[in-house]
């Protein structure tokens, strides 16, 4: 028997970037570059353990708009066409660096990573969901869900309707993806305020996550800190993240990402490349970008872009081998501590985004592939577990009242309420009083009955705490205030109409086209709680 478990978490989010109007909009590429760098290596990865025995178990969050954006035929259709443009671009390398070693065994490297990201594409007809279908229902993969759009809720809740559309919604997008309700949730950012642990059990939802603090300073104090989750009176559990764990991954210092051996994120062939021969290969305006191709190794801290040395998967891949070792070790050492205090079995849940896994750590699928594989051949001491089989393995939990608290930046909200991003919240504040109104409508006929549903669409695209993030961070703030303001403008206008009698049935149909998302909603759910 071993003595405790491990959980590691993925959180697989991207804001719902769309845009059919636009033959080109940069934003979209976001997913692009995470279904060729995070998602399609994941399954890749899943399938190589699958392969050979592996019964690993890991658990991901896939948000609402990450699955529909997955699941667009327009989308897909454009992800080919940009899949194509690399394998072209990597063949053109290949030729031109033919005298060139080095760079020409990195271009066939790429090349041989694209054909494979290919050939995943084409055997799952380009919808992954159903890829990672398949490692649940083979119990492998553990997927939970999200907020409907990754709404900050602990900014909503003197709408409490707001906060349960999020949640409402969310859980029907995914049982109509998956053919069955979510048992977990990852909390928008991570984000929990006191309450809220009603409307999760009520929606039906069985766990949840929150960062560390959030169960440390929960009343009365956890006896077993984060490596316990705890109950809370509603019989949702919520469950810590892991700062020891947490911190060998995310650190700058001390994180694995940044060790010498790896690649350099910011030296991308789209700003290396003579201008003349890349053009073709980055925006039509002739404006240069990240193409995903990269060259150089970080190679050591402080040195500037210009003294990077190239890059070598040999040796980034025996690097991470090692650095799965020492993870492995981490975890053992740690588990049979945490035994040794407990006199029960600890879990240590490990959360992270996924796209950190081979978008920002181009070796992190490999990390997770081997993390696995030694776990399961090379140690006793902890079990990989999903979350929900622990609750069913170890039932009896201390009862206790969560802390307010989100990840990230402070811990509680200050990232997503500040001087750069306070604005947006008056005006989602209105559009949640008005849908709430809106909700009490019984439609006239099917024209206003698609309106409603619009309206719904347009304020859950506007709540997005990825707008109010891209806002703090100070990158591409412009996309990210177009975007915060025109879905409430397009709210406002079919609030306006509707109450008017006045819909405007050639715009509402182009909206519709654009905002697409949960093809079945029903505005209802903004009815006002009991």
């Amino acid at each position: 028997m071993a003595l405790g478990y491990v959980a590691l978490v993925l959180h697989a989010h991207l804001p719902f970037v769309r845009h059919p109007e636009s033959d080109y909009v940069l934003e979209e590429e976001w997913l692009y570059e995470a279904i060729t760098e995070t998602y399609i290596p994941l399954i890749k990865v899943f399938e190589g353990l699958k392969r050979d025995g592996i019964d690993f178990k890991i658990t991901m969050s896939m948000t609402p708009p990450l699955v529909s954006m997955l699941r667009d035929r327009l989308l897909q259709e454009r992800y080919e066409e940009h899949l194509s443009k690399l394998e072209e671009l990597v063949e053109l390398e290949a030729e031109r660096n033919a005298q060139n070693g080095h760079i020409k065994y990195l271009a066939e490297h790429y090349a041989k990573e694209f054909l494979e990201a290919r050939e995943i594409w084409e055997r799952y007809k380009g919808d992954l969901v159903t890829a990672f279908k398949s490692f649940q229902d083979s119990g492998n993969l553990e997927i939970i869900t999200c907020g409907a759009t990754h709404g900050y809720l602990p900014l909503m809740n003197m709408y409490p309707e707001a906060v349960w559309a999020q949640l409402k919604v969310a859980c029907e997008s995914y049982e109509e993806n998956f053919g069955m309700a979510p048992r977990g949730i990852w909390l928008p950012e991570c984000a929990y305020y006191e309450g809220l642990e009603r409307m999760l059990a009520d929606v039906g939802l069985r766990y949840f996550l929150v960062d560390g603090h959030g169960i440390l300073y929960a009343r009365p104090r956890p006896r077993f800190g984060t490596y316990a989750p705890i109950y809370t009176e509603t019989g949702v559990a919520a469950f810590g993240r892991d700062h020891e764990s947490s911190q060998q991954v995310w650190s700058s210092e001390v994180g694995y990402p940044g060790a010498a051996e790896y690649r350099e994120f910011y030296k991308d062939l789209g700003w290396e490349a003579e201008y003349e021969y890349i053009k073709p290969y980055v925006m039509p305006n002739g404006q240069r970008k990240n193409i995903g191709i990269k060259y150089h190794k970080i190679t050591g801290r402080g040195l500037g872009l210009g003294d990077k040395q190239l890059y070598d998967p040999y040796w980034a891949k025996e690097k991470t081998a090692e650095h799965a070792e020492n993870f492995m070790y981490n975890r053992e050492r740690q588990t049979e501590h945490l035994r040794g205090i407990m006199q029960r079995p600890p879990i240590i849940v490990s959360p992270y985004d996924a796209e950190l896994f081979g978008h920002w750590w181009y070796e992190g699928p490999w990390f997770i592939d081997y993390l696995f594989r030694k776990s399961w051949y090379d140690q006793q001491t902890y079990e990989m577990t999903h979350l929900a089989d622990y609750l069913k393995a170890e039932p009896t939990q201390q009862v206790c009242r969560p802390s307010q608290s989100s990840w990230g930046y402070k811990g509680f909200h200050e990232y997503w309420l500040n001087e750069t991003n306070a604005w947006v919240y008056t005006h989602l504040h209105k559009t949640a009083e008005r849908m709430i109104e809106l909700s009490r409508r019984d439609p006239a006929d099917e024209l206003e009955w698609k309106a409603l549903n619009q309206a719904a669409r347009e304020i859950l695209l506007a709540q997005s705490s990825d707008w109010a993030f891209i806002m703090r961070t100070g990158t591409m703030v412009p996309y990210a205030v177009r975007r915060t303001r025109s879905h409430v403008m397009r709210f406002n206008k079919l609030y306006e109409d509707i109450k008017q009698g006045k819909i405007d049935s050639g715009w509402l149909e182009k909206v519709e086209l654009m905002d697409n998302i949960f093809p079945n909603i029903n505005y209802r759910v903004y009815r006002p709680l009991a």
